[in-house]
C-alpha cells in the first residue's frame, strides 16, 4: 500500500465499504491506527478493534457511501458524503505510508438510527 496517495486511498476505501468487505476495509488501516466517530462515542484504537466496529455495524445496518466530494491535500483526504436515505456526513483521513492512521468522522448518530430503523438508546 506504500506509494498511494491520499485521495486514492480513501477512493478505494469508499470502494470496499460499500462492498461490506471488512477484511479488505482492515487492511487500509496501520496496526495502530485510530477511528474516531464523533457520534458513536470514544475513539476505536488498532487494527482488531476497528475490525469488531466494522463487524457490528455492518451487522446491524447495510451501509453505502456515496461520495460527493473528496479533497486531499498532503497526508490529509476530506470526504463528504451521503447515503440512499439521506444521511449526510463527512470523514478525515490521515494517510501515512498508503495506510490510514487516523480517521476522524462526523454525521448525525439519531438520524442514522430513525433512518435505519435501529432502537435508540435511553440516556
Amino acid at each position: 500500500m506504500a506509494g498511494r496517495n491520499a485521495k486514492s486511498v480513501v477512493a478505494e476505501w469508499v470502494a470496499k465499504f460499500n462492498q461490506a468487505d471488512v477484511d479488505a476495509l482492515v487492511e487500509f488501516y496501520a496496526e495502530d491506527a485510530v477511528n474516531h466517530q464523533i457520534a458513536a462515542g470514544d475513539p476505536v484504537v488498532g487494527r482488531d478493534a476497528i475490525r469488531a466496529m466494522f463487524e457490528r455495524e455492518f451487522a446491524a445496518a447495510e451501509m453505502t457511501c456515496i461520495p460527493e466530494n473528496l479533497f486531499a491535500d498532503g497526508e490529509w483526504a476530506i470526504l463528504e458524503w451521503r447515503d440512499p436515505r439521506g444521511l449526510r456526513g463527512c470523514g478525515f483521513f490521515q494517510v501515512i505510508d498508503g495506510r490510514i492512521r487516523y480517521q476522524r468522522g462526523y454525521w448525525d448518530k439519531l438520524s442514522f438510527l430513525r433512518l435505519y430503523g435501529l432502537p435508540i438508546p435511553k440516556e
